[in-house]
C-alpha cells in the first residue's frame, strides 16, 4: 500500500516536470526541425492557440515562438507565402477585368505586378529550402 501511493507521488512529480515554467509543454528540439504533426500536438496543449488545424507549418512555429518568447529573425523576402499568393491573384483578376475593358495600360501594369510576386514566392520557397 505504502509503495502504491510512493509511486503514484512519483508518477505525479514525473508529471510535472514535464512541462516548463508556466505550464508549457517542452519543446524536444527547435521549431523548425519539428514535422507539422509534432508542432500541432505541442501547440494542441496551449490554450493561448486556437485554430490549429488550419495552420500551416510556418504559421505554426511563428505562433509557438509568440508564446515561448522566442524572438523571431525578421523575414528578408516579406509577406507570407499565403499573402503574396493572395496578391498574385488580386493582380491577375485585376488584368483580367482591365483586359475585358480592353485598358491595355493597366492590363500590362497588372500583370507585370502578378509576375513581380509570383518571382517573390519563388524567392521565398529557396529561402525555406
Amino acid at each position: 500500500m505504502a509503495e502504491e501511493i510512493k509511486e503514484e507521488m512519483q508518477a505525479q512529480a514525473g508529471e510535472t516536470s514535464e512541462t516548463q515554467e508556466g505550464g508549457l509543454p517542452p519543446l524536444p528540439k527547435k521549431l523548425e526541425k519539428m514535422t507539422i504533426k509534432e508542432l500541432r500536438e505541442i501547440a494542441l496543449q496551449i490554450p493561448e492557440i486556437s485554430g490549429v488545424h488550419g495552420m500551416n507549418k510556418e504559421e505554426l512555429i511563428s505562433a509557438l515562438k509568440k508564446v515561448y518568447g522566442i524572438e523571431e529573425a525578421p523575414r528578408r523576402v516579406g509577406g507570407s507565402m499565403r499573402e503574396l499568393k493572395a496578391k498574385i491573384q488580386k493582380f491577375r483578376q485585376l488584368a483580367e477585368k482591365a483586359r475585358a475593358e480592353r485598358d491595355w495600360a493597366r492590363y500590362t501594369r497588372y500583370r507585370k505586378l502578378a509576375s513581380r510576386f509570383k518571382k517573390r514566392t519563388r524567392k521565398l520557397a529557396r529561402a525555406a529550402a
